[in-house]
C-alpha cells in the first residue's frame, strides 16, 4: 500500500476503536470471541498472561517478552499466540495518543474448520513453531479489522456480518508467512497439539498436584521428548512454566478480590506461603502484599491479561 492509504486506514481504525473502548480497560463486544482494550499511560516491563488470540493495534504499541524474545506490535505490526503464554508485556501510550486495539480469541476448532478448505496451506510443519509470533499488517487484513470494527458498531450489522469477518481475519493470518504457528494447532496427532492441550489442562486445574511424568503421558511422550517439545513451544521448561501460571492467578487474586498473600498461595496450589513469598517476590520484584497495594492503587482495572 501507498504511505498515504496506510495513514488513512490507520486513522479509519483509531476512529472506530475509540468509541468501542470508551474507558481504562477491556471492554467486550456483542461477539465473545472479540473485546476491545484502551491503555492511556506508558508501563514499564510487567508481567502479563496472555491468551490464545490475534491482537491488531490502531495506536501505541506494546513490546511482549517471552525469555529474551522480544515481539513487537503497533499500527504496522499484529501480534498471534496460538497458545496460552504467561509473558512480560511494555507499553507505549499516552493521555493524549492511548493505545487502542482490538482481541480476536482463536481456537483449534475455529482453525481446524477453515484448513479443512484450504488445502493448499494444510501442511504438517517439520518442526515446532513458537507459540507466538509477531507479524506485518496487510491492506488486506487492515480492511478486514475495519470492516469488522464497522459492523460491530451496529447490533444488527455485528450479530450477521461479525462472525463472517472473524472468519476472513482468521483466513488471512493462516495464509500469512508465519501462519504456520496457528496452523499447529489443528493438527491432533501433531506434537504441538498435544503440548496446547497440556497448557489447556494446566491453565484450567493449575491449583491441582501436577507433575512432569502426568503431563508426557498426556502428551503422548517420554518425559525427554515432553520436554524438549514443551520448551520449543513455549521458551520454558514445564515447572517454570506452572510456576508462572500459579504466580500470575495469584496476583489476579490479591489485585481484583483483595485476598491476602496466605489464602492467594493456598488458592493457586502452594502448600507453603512462605516458598509462595519468596517465589512472588523473586518473579515480580516487590512482596505479595507490596504489588497488590501497587497494582489497586496504580493500575485501576488491572486484568493481569489483555
Amino acid at each position: 500500500m501507498k504511505p498515504g492509504a496506510i495513514e488513512m486506514k490507520q486513522k479509519r481504525l483509531v476512529e472506530l476503536l475509540d468509541p468501542l473502548a470508551p474507558t481504562e480497560s477491556v471492554t467486550p463486544s456483542m461477539l465473545k470471541e472479540v473485546r476491545f482494550f484502551r491503555v492511556s499511560r506508558p508501563s514499564p516491563r510487567t508481567p502479563m498472561d496472555y491468551e490464545p488470540s490475534i491482537l491488531i493495534l490502531a495506536q501505541g504499541q506494546k513490546r511482549v517478552f517471552l525469555g529474551d524474545e522480544a515481539y513487537t506490535y503497533d499500527p504496522f505490526n499484529y501480534l498471534v499466540l496460538s497458545v496460552p503464554l504467561p509473558l512480560e508485556c511494555e507499553t507505549t501510550a499516552s493521555p493524549e495518543e492511548p493505545l487502542l486495539g482490538i482481541f480476536i480469541s482463536v481456537s483449534p476448532a475455529s482453525v481446524g474448520e477453515l484448513l479443512l478448505e484450504i488445502d493448499d496451506i494444510r501442511q504438517q510443519p517439520e518442526s515446532l513453531p513458537r507459540g507466538i509470533y509477531s507479524s506485518r499488517l496487510t491492506g488486506e487484513l487492515i480492511d478486514a479489522t475495519i470492516r469488522l470494527l464497522e459492523a460491530l458498531s451496529s447490533a444488527r450489522d455485528g450479530r450477521i456480518l461479525g462472525p463472517m469477518i472473524i472468519r476472513e481475519i482468521l483466513y488471512r493470518v493462516l495464509s500469512g508467512e508465519q501462519g504456520g504457528a496457528l496452523q499447529a494447532l489443528a493438527y491432533r496427532r501433531g506434537r504441538f497439539f498435544q503440548v496446547a492441550r497440556v497448557l489447556k489442562k494446566i491453565h484450567g486445574s493449575f491449583d491441582r498436584d501436577l507433575d512432569v511424568k502426568t503431563l508426557a503421558s498426556d502428551a503422548g511422550m517420554s518425559i525427554s521428548t515432553f520436554h524438549a517439545n514443551f520448551k520449543a513451544v513455549t521458551n520454558a521448561s514445564p515447572l517454570q512454566y506452572i510456576k508462572s501460571v500459579r504466580l500470575h492467578k495469584a496476583r489476579m487474586l490479591m489485585a481484583q478480590e483483595g485476598l491476602n498473600a496466605n489464602t492467594a498461595a493456598i488458592r493457586v496450589g502452594y502448600e507453603s506461603p512462605s516458598q509462595f513469598s519468596r517465589e512472588f517476590k523473586r518473579f515480580f520484584g516487590a512482596t505479595p502484599a507490596k504489588d497488590a497495594v501497587s497494582l489497586r492503587v496504580n493500575d485501576e482495572g488491572y486484568s493481569g491479561r489483555i
